[in-house]
C-alpha cells in the first residue's frame, strides 16, 4: 500500500508560488522589451523567472514560425500565464515590427520556442529595439541544441556548423532541392565535427520530417555521385522535451524508413565517433552494435 503523502503535498503547495502570487514579486522597468524562451515542448517548460516576467507584462507577443511547442496551444498558455497572447506572423517580426513601439511606454514580452536568441531573426529584432532606444532583457530556457546531446549522448563540443533542410520549391517549372545542407555535412564530417540539422517549418508545406530530410540528402548524394551519407550513421530525435521522446540511430538507408511519429523532428549527422559516444548511441538510441568497433578510443 502506498504511503499517504497528502500532508507533504499540502506543505509543498502552501510554500510554492502560484502564478497569481508571482505577479509584482519584483520590480519591473515600466518600459522595456523582454525576450523569453519557452523551452521545448509545452507551456510548463518555461522558467519561473520567465513566468514572473509574463505575469508582469502589459502585452505579450509570440511567434511560432521558427519553432513550435507541440505539447500545448494558445488556450493552455493563456490559462497558465494569466494573460492574453498575440501571435505574430513572420511578416510582423521581420518586415513590419510596428509593435516594437509599444515597448517605448509599456512592459512588452516576446516569446519564442526553445531558448531566446538562438535564431538570428530574434537577434535582429533585439538590435532594432536597441536602435529605437528600447531597453531589452533576455530570459533563457532549454534549447534543442543542448537537448540533442543529452538525449543522444553525443558530446556538445564536437558539433560544427548547424544547417537547415528546407522544403523543395519550384522555379520555372523545375523542382529545386537545396544542396547547402549536404555541403555543410560534408565539410563538418571532413573536419571531424557532428552536424545538427534543423528541419524546415513552413506555413503551407508543414513540418519537415527526419525521413523526408534524409530522402532529400540522399537524393543530392545520388545526383552528385558522392559518398557522404549512405554509409553514415545518423540520429533522429522526435518530440524532445516531452515525456516520451523518440531517439533512434542507424545507417541512413535504414533510418529513412523508421517511424518517428508526430513532429517536431530534428536530425544529427555525426562524424567519427568517440567510443563513449558510440556506446551512448547503442544504449540510448538503439544504434547497431558494430559501430563500437569503428569508434575512436
Amino acid at each position: 500500500m502506498k504511503g499517504d503523502f497528502s500532508a507533504y503535498k499540502l506543505k509543498v503547495d502552501s510554500n510554492f508560488p502560484h502564478s497569481k502570487d508571482l505577479k509584482h514579486n519584483i520590480p519591473f522597468i515600466k518600459a522595456m522589451l523582454t525576450f523569453i524562451g519557452l523551452g521545448l515542448f509545452d507551456e510548463k517548460d518555461i522558467s519561473l523567472k520567465g513566468l514572473e516576467a509574463i505575469l508582469n507584462a502589459d502585452k505579450i507577443y509570440v511567434e511560432f514560425y521558427t519553432s513550435r511547442l507541440m505539447g500545448t496551444d494558445i488556450v493552455k498558455m493563456e490559462r497558465l500565464y494569466c494573460n492574453k497572447i498575440q501571435v505574430l506572423s513572420r511578416e510582423d517580426v521581420e518586415q513590419h515590427p510596428d509593435w516594437l513601439n509599444d515597448a517605448k511606454e509599456q512592459n512588452i514580452v516576446f516569446l519564442t520556442g526553445g531558448d531566446t536568441m538562438v535564431s538570428t531573426t530574434h537577434v535582429d529584432l533585439r538590435l532594432r529595439a536597441i536602435d529605437m532606444g528600447i531597453k531589452t532583457k533576455l530570459i533563457h530556457s532549454s534549447s534543442i541544441a543542448s537537448a540533442v546531446c543529452g538525449l543522444s549522448g553525443l558530446q556538445n563540443y564536437r558539433f560544427g556548423k548547424a544547417v537547415t533542410v528546407p522544403h523543395p520549391y519550384t522555379s520555372r517549372g523545375k523542382t529545386i532541392v537545396s544542396e547547402t545542407p549536404y555541403d555543410i555535412i560534408k565539410m563538418n564530417t571532413k573536419n571531424g565535427l557532428h552536424t545538427l540539422v534543423f528541419l524546415d517549418i513552413d506555413r503551407e508545406k508543414g513540418f519537415m520530417t527526419i525521413n523526408r530530410a534524409l530522402e532529400l540528402l540522399l537524393e543530392v548524394e545520388e545526383k552528385r555521385r558522392e559518398c557522404v551519407m549512405k554509409i553514415r550513421i545518423a540520429v533522429g530525435i522526435a518530440r524532445a522535451g516531452s515525456d516520451a521522446p523518440v531517439v533512434k540511430a542507424d545507417y541512413t538507408q535504414d533510418l529513412v524508413d523508421f517511424d518517428f511519429g508526430s513532429p517536431l523532428h530534428i536530425l544529427v549527422v555525426p562524424a567519427q565517433l568517440h567510443f563513449v559516444e558510440a556506446e551512448a548511441l547503442v544504449k540510448l538510441a538503439g544504434a547497431p552494435q558494430e559501430i563500437l568497433e569503428a569508434a575512436e578510443m
